[in-house]
C-alpha cells in the first residue's frame, strides 16, 4: 500500500516517559496517538483515534528513520552472483591494484547496484546515508556520475550527503586533478585514506586535503585505519588544522579511527576531550574484528559518534545486512549497555543522533514540524528495539507510506 500526500495514522505508539524504582530507570512509558502528516512534516501529534480515514498502524512503535553514515553506494556485488572476497594481499595498497583492475567493469552496471543498496537500506528503516563515492584516476569521475544517477532515480524516498573518496590516494595515484574537479560538484565532503601509509605523508595529504575543504566550503571525512603512530600523528595534525580553521568545527569527521581503540586509557581521554573540544566526529563501523573502539569515552566527551554498515558484500568485505540498527544491537552488547536506560540511548547510533526521551525522560520527539522520515516497529518502547533487533514493518519518508 502506498499513500502520498497528506494523511493521518492513528494507533501510533510513542514514548512518553520514563518508569522509576528507587531512582532507576526500568521501564519506558508509551502510549497511542494519532499523527497527522502534511507535506512531508508532521503537522499535529493528538490522542483522538477515530478519524475515519486514519491509516491505522495497530500500535507500532514510531521512531525517527536510522541513518547510514559510512556506506560506500558504488561499489558493490550486491544482487549479482554471490562472490566471497578473495585472498588479501600487500594490505590497502594491494586492494588498490586490485581495485584498478575491477572498477572499469563494475562501472559497467554499477547505477543499478546501487539502486538495489539504497532498496535494502530501505528495507532497514533507513532513508539517509553518507556515501564516500570513488574519485581517482581509474574511474575518474565515473564512479560518481553513476551513483548520481541512482539517486536522482531514488530521490523521493532516500536523501544522501556524498563524500569525494580518493580511494587510490591522494599523491599515490595523482587524484590531485580528479578531487579538485569533484571539488567543484554539488558534493558535501572531501575525503582522504591513510594519509602515511598511502602517500608516504601526514602534512602534505592533509594539507591539501583542508585546503580544498577550505576553498570549496565542504566538510571532511577522513578514513583512517592506521593504528599505530602514524594513525595518532594524523588525529593530533587534523585537530590542529580544524582548530586554526574553525568553519571546519562540526564538518569534520575521522571514519573508522582505529588507533583510537589502540590507545591507553589515559591517552584515549585526552584524544576524546581534543576531539570534542575540536567538534571532530567518528563514525565507527562496529565491530572490527577484535577491536573494541571507546564509544563510551568520545561521547563522554561530547565526541558526535555515529555509524554505518561501510561495505556490502564486495570485493572488500563479504558480509554487511544493510541494517545500522544491527549495528546498534552489537554495540550494545560489547559496551554491556543493558539497562532500559542504557539501551534507550543506543538508539542514537542508529538514528544519527534523535531519540524519543531525553536523558530525564522528557518527550523530545516527535514534535510538531519534524519530518516525516520515520520507521515503525513492533516493539513497546526503544529500549526494547534495540536489545531484540524488532523488525521494520514499514519506512515512512517524504510523505509516502510503504507496507
Amino acid at each position: 500500500m502506498e499513500t502520498t500526500g497528506n494523511y493521518t495514522l492513528k494507533n501510533v505508539r510513542l514514548e512518553t516517559g520514563f518508569d522509576y524504582e528507587n531512582g532507576e530507570v526500568i521501564g519506558t512509558k508509551t502510549g497511542l496517538f494519532s499523527v497527522q502528516i502534511e507535506k512531508g512534516k508532521i503537522k499535529k501529534i493528538n490522542t483522538t483515534q477515530n478519524q475515519a480515514n486514519a491509516i491505522d498502524v495497530k500500535g507500532m512503535l514510531m521512531l525517527p528513520s536510522f541513518k547510514d553514515m559510512h556506506i560506500h553506494l558504488d561499489k558493490t556485488f550486491y544482487g549479482e552472483k554471490w562472490q566471497a572476497v578473495k585472498r588479501r594481499r600487500d594490505g590497502v595498497k594491494g586492494m588498490i591494484a586490485l581495485e584498478q583492475e575491477m572498477l572499469p567493469e563494475m562501472l559497467k552496471n554499477s547505477t543499478s547496484k546501487a539502486e538495489k543498496i539504497i532498496e535494502l537500506l530501505q528495507s532497514q528503516g533507513t532513508s539517509f546515508a553518507r556515501s564516500h563515492v570513488n574519485i581517482e584516476p581509474t574511474s575518474k569521475l565515473k564512479s560518481l556520475e553513476n551513483l548520481q544517477k541512482a539517486l536522482e532515480n531514488k530521490k523521493e524516498g532516500f536523501d544522501t550527503e556524498l563524500v569525494a573518496f580518493p580511494q587510490h590516494g591522494i599523491f599515490y595515484t595523482d587524484s590531485v586533478p580528479y578531487m579538485k574537479e569533484a571539488a567543484q560538484t554539488d558534493i558535501d565532503f572531501i575525503g582522504g585514506l591513510d594519509p602515511y601509509t598511502i602517500d608516504g605523508a601526514i602534512e602534505k595529504t592533509m594539507d591539501f586535503t583542508v585546503q580544498l575543504a577550505l576553498d570549496y566550503h565542504k566538510g571532511i571525512d577522513i578514513h583512517l585505519h592506521e593504528t599505530g603512530e602514524s594513525g595518532l600523528k594524523t588525529v593530533e595534525y587534523l585537530i590542529d588544522k580544524v582548530n586554526e580553521n574553525p568553519v571546519l568545527k562540526g564538518k569534520t569527521y575521522l571514519s573508522h579511527c582505529f588507533v583510537l581503540g589502540r590507545l591507553d586509557s589515559k591517552t584515549q581521554e585526552e584524544i576524546a576531550e581534543k576531539l570534542g573540544n575540536a567538534q571532530i566526529g567518528v563514525i565507527s563501523t562496529i565491530p572490527f574484528g577484535g577491536l573494541i573502539m571507546p564509544i563510551p569515552t568520545l561521547t563522554q566527551h561530547g565526541v558526535k559518534v555515529m555509524t554505518g554498515n561501510d561495505s556490502i558484500v564486495d570485493h572488500w568485505n563479504t558480509f554487511g545486512t544493510g541494517s545500522v540498527l544491527y549495528k546498534t544491537n552489537l554495540a550494545a552488547q560489547l559496551y554491556g549497555k543493558v539497562t532500559e536506560f542504557d539501551l534507550s540511548r543506543m538508539l542514537k547510533l542508529a538514528t544519527a543522533g534523535p531519540i524519543p526521551l531525553d536523558d530525564k525522560g522528557t518527550q523530545q520527539w516527535p514534535k510538531a514540524g519534524d519530518d516525516a522520515n520515520v520507521v515503525l516497529v513492533k516493539a513497546s518502547c526503544s529500549a526494547e528495539v534495540v536489545s531484540r533487533m524488532s523488525p521494520v514493518e514499514s519506512l515512512i519518508y517524504k510523505g509516502n507510506i510503504i507496507f
